[in-house]
């Protein structure tokens, strides 16, 4: 009779048996262990003859998850070198400062955060003494992406070794009388210490892989050999809820980044209560990375469970533990001994004979304390494993207590990350924990004092050291002088200003012709970095793939099918190209990289990801803010852009508000240029501004927006008139008259001023004709290049006259003089041009596309929105004729003759 309990064959297995007798002994072998020694045995057998065989290089399907348990045994862990008990006080210091800089700023409200830094504190040091590179080590060192909640941390090291002050301490979070400290990683307000931003949780994560990725970029391009660099990213658990901090993971195992090391702080806590109450967040990370094809490195246990698995000798508890969820593990944490004996250990008879072994004290040590992020032993057998592992990039998920040596009433309370300060009494508590040299008199009317143990001390002596041995202080940000780039040959822009005569050029070919020219430059032509998310062919970019090839770390090891064409698809190990399949964060992220290695590398790179305009900003504007506050520079290319142009994709491809996403940051200089050659004119600007020869007090930390268009148009010549490319650069010049148009007018007729931008200005041309011939009206056309910069030298000039200074913005002297009313248009919102609306002293009305797109062409999409010629006409007529200037008769028989 055939045993019900059986492992039964799988009656769909398609793959042949070549010996079913040898499979069927195996099967009877696992039936026969099950039934002799249980189930739980027959899993431990089955997971360990798996593991042998992955190690051996037999081609399986991976475990994705192991034992609760740490994944280097203590037998294996190597011995830390240096002081450990030097390393031990000095990380006491770092905590005190770290806990006492925060609860001194707690009185003025600004907030902070306690426990992370302690939780992480050994992750952090660890590093810091023996693994983190800096900048004169070989390379440039190591790129950390250092925690944001953990920057008090960062800050007391660096109170320690002597980079900062009391003073500084004091002002954390205080920035605006100078000497403060912004509250997390923030190059722009600290740039000498931080690289990074990475509060903005999930894109520190998103953002080392991809700068992994750039260094082998950089070095398999020639550019610079920085193999011995190795990026470090220092994660919450809960961050990785985030859906950006595991959206590139097949991208690092795919392209072997071992280079690269992630560090998750599995403290279990998120900032309102447990990562994952119900269930495990470390087993459910290590199946992640592990699909995902990482190296995965547990940490979970410290030294004091060391004899509490020697006596697990049926799997009991290593069986407990996988089963009890991380909210109950919180609870031991706060619980007494017999409350955990009787809730963990009293759920198995094996276990319950073993806690009679165990006494309180043992129990609590374990469960309460004891965790492998909190020993620099166990910390550092990871971190040197992480690094000597090649082939694919390593994760060390370290397990730690929330709130660790801040007092029973932090670790592991639900409510601790908005727990800004500790009584005199804990931090007296704490002191004795930690066993620092503070005197109850230094607590004077109740402030808890900083700690120095003084600048010639052993301890401040042995940090300094270590990091000299390492290659410099780290944290820390250095923009090495590079001399300025030299200016692309004056021929590749001025080819622009000739125009297109007959042929209808659209202005994003425009674009890609000016770049193709660009890259052939012998001075600056290999630092270009062509970024795109798959649409290379939509924008007219494949004539680059031959030329510049798309990078890949193998090379390209297949014959392309169309590689008896001209332009094939060529993928090669010195490609230059980064074309990132359908990523628009993952293309952000390789910008953000290339658009910031003057400082991270010393070598000045020249990014340019083009981008549907509406799937740019919209989707990717926090790390466009990242962008700005890494101080990256370069250009973001938003083609297909307007509301109108795209015709019938729809309204969700439809742009009418990127411009508008673009004017919020303040680092972005967003152009919508109408002509080629005003897009030339815009890029050479920027070369010269970000990478060349800046003006004094020019911020170069900068980077350019500029919208271009599918749209096949003639392209004019740049007119020859005083002013032109002034007026290009500062968003605003008169691109005709209606004379110099060649329209006949009366010599006293009305006259009105329409404003255009981008593709718009070709409706505000039709319509100058339209008014001249059949209306009567003379109207002369503006090319608005860019509405936002005119509106920040509004500003300017009026902050300038709050300080005393006289000052007229550049719109307002621009239409100086310029007869009759304002009539602004633009294929965006009308909120758009609507920004300069206040500092022109015209009458002022504008129309724009808002609300939805839709599909339809191009001509229907602009009569839906009310900014076709013949709209425009409409609307000058009301202008006028509310002046007086026009018949009211006039704007119903325009309606009327133009059926709107």
């Amino acid at each position: 009779m055939t045993d019900p309990n059986a492992i039964q064959p799988s009656e769909l297995d398609q793959l042949p048996d070549r010996d079913p007798e040898e499979t069927a002994e195996w099967q009877a072998s696992l039936d026969a262990v099950a039934k002799a020694a249980g189930p739980h045995r027959a899993a431990y057998l089955m997971r360990r003859t798996l593991e042998r065989a992955e190690g051996a290089g037999v081609a399986l399907p991976k475990l994705l998850e192991t034992d609760y348990v740490n994944t280097i045994p203590t037998a294996a862990e190597p011995a830390v070198p240096g002081d450990p008990e030097m390393e031990a006080r000095i990380t006491a210091w770092n905590r005190w400062n770290a806990a006492a800089m925060v609860t001194r700023g707690s009185k003025y409200g600004v907030g902070g955060h306690i426990a992370t830094f302690a939780s992480a504190a050994w992750l952090y040091e660890t590093g810091f003494n023996h693994f983190f590179k800096g900048k004169e080590a070989d390379g440039s060192g190591d790129q950390l992406y250092i925690q944001g909640h953990a920057s008090p941390g960062i800050y007391a090291r660096a109170f320690l070794d002597g980079r900062l002050t009391e003073q500084h301490l004091d002002n954390f979070r205080q920035e605006a009388g100078g000497n403060g400290l912004p509250s997390y990683p923030h190059p722009r307000r600290l740039p000498w210490l931080w690289e990074f931003p990475t509060v903005s949780m999930g894109l520190g994560p998103l953002s080392a892989i991809y700068q992994a990725r750039f260094n082998r970029y950089l070095t398999n391009r020639g550019i610079k050999d920085v193999s011995a660099s190795h990026v470090w990213a220092f994660l919450g658990d809960g961050e990785m809820d985030e859906p950006e901090s595991t959206a590139a993971l097949a991208l690092a195992s795919r392209e072997g980044l071992d280079n690269l090391t992630f560090v998750i702080n599995c403290n279990l806590q998120r900032l309102d209560g447990p990562v994952r109450a119900n269930f495990k967040i470390v087993q459910e990370l290590e199946a992640q990375f592990r699909g995902a094809g990482w190296n995965v490195i547990k940490t979970l246990w410290g030294s004091a469970w060391d004899e509490l698995f020697q006596l697990d000798t049926t799997g009991a508890l290593v069986r407990r533990l996988r089963e009890v969820p991380d909210a109950q593990v919180q609870t031991y944490q706060t619980r007494d001994a017999a409350y955990i004996r009787q809730d963990f250990f009293g759920k198995d008879p094996a276990l319950a004979e073993m806690a009679k072994l165990l006494s309180d004290d043992k129990i609590l040590e374990c469960f309460h304390l004891s965790r492998g992020g909190h020993e620099s032993r166990k910390v550092y057998a990871a971190y040197k494993a992480a690094v000597e592992h090649k082939g694919a990039p390593t994760v060390i998920l370290a397990q730690t207590v929330k709130g660790h040596t801040l007092g029973a009433g932090f670790a592991s309370k639900n409510a601790n990350h908005q727990m800004k300060k500790l009584s005199v009494d804990e931090f007296k508590a704490m002191r004795d924990l930690l066993e620092l040299p503070i005197k109850d008199s230094d607590f004077a009317d109740g402030q808890v004092p900083y700690g120095h143990p003084g600048a010639d001390s052993p301890e401040v002596r042995y940090l300094q050291e270590r990091r000299a041995a390492l290659g410099g202080p780290a944290p820390a940000r250095r923009v090495h002088p590079v001399a300025p780039l030299p200016a692309p040959a004056e021929k590749a822009f001025a080819s622009f200003d000739k125009g297109s005569g007959s042929q209808n050029v659209a202005t994003t070919m425009a674009f890609v012709r000016l770049i193709k020219d660009l890259v052939r430059d012998k001075e600056t032509g290999k630092r270009w970095v062509p970024i795109v998310p798959d649409e290379a062919r939509t924008f007219g970019m494949e004539s680059l793939f031959p030329s510049l090839g798309i990078y890949s770390p193998k090379g390209q090891t297949y014959e392309p099918v169309d590689r008896d064409q001209l332009m094939y698809y060529k993928e090669a190990k010195n490609g230059q190209i980064l074309n990132e399949g359908i990523t628009e964060a993952g293309s952000m992220a390789d910008f953000i990289a290339a658009s910031t290695s003057y400082a991270t590398h010393g070598e000045t790179m020249i990014p340019f990801y083009i981008f549907y305009s509406m799937f740019g900003w919209q989707r990717t504007a926090d790390q466009m803010w990242q962008l700005g506050d890494q101080l990256g520079r370069g250009f973001l290319v938003g083609a297909t852009a307007g509301r109108t142009t795209l015709t019938g994709e729809g309204l969700q491809h439809a742009d009418g508000h990127s411009p508008v996403i673009a004017a919020t940051n303040p680092a972005a200089l967003t152009y919508d240029p109408a002509f080629a050659y005003e897009v030339a004119a815009i890029v050479k600007e920027g070369l010269r501004r970000m990478y060349g020869e800046a003006a004094p007090g020019e911020d170069q930390d900068v980077f350019y927006y500029l919208t271009v268009y599918n749209e096949p148009l003639p392209q004019p010549a740049k007119p020859s008139v005083p002013g032109v490319d002034e007026g290009i650069v500062k968003g605003l010049y008169r691109f005709n008259t209606a004379e110099s148009a060649g329209l006949t007018v009366p010599a006293n007729a009305p006259r009105i001023q329409l404003l255009g931008s981008g593709t718009a200005i070709h409706w505000a041309l039709k319509a100058q004709k339209l008014l001249a011939e059949e209306w009567g009206v003379a109207a002369d056309v503006w090319s608005a290049t860019s509405w936002t910069e005119l509106r920040r030298d509004a500003l300017e000039a009026d902050a300038a006259l709050l300080r005393g200074e006289e000052r007229v913005p550049f719109v307002r002297q621009a239409l100086q003089g310029a007869e009759g009313p304002v009539l602004a248009v633009s294929d965006y919102m009308r909120q758009v041009p609507d920004q300069i609306a206040q500092w022109v002293e015209q009458d002022w009305a504008s129309l724009g596309a808002d609300g939805f797109g839709l599909s339809d062409t191009r001509d229907a999409a602009r009569r839906h929105f009310g900014v076709d010629a013949e709209s425009i006409v409409v609307a000058a007529l009301a202008q006028l004729a509310r002046r007086g200037e026009a018949k009211a008769t006039a704007v119903k028989e325009a309606r009327e003759r133009y059926g709107l």
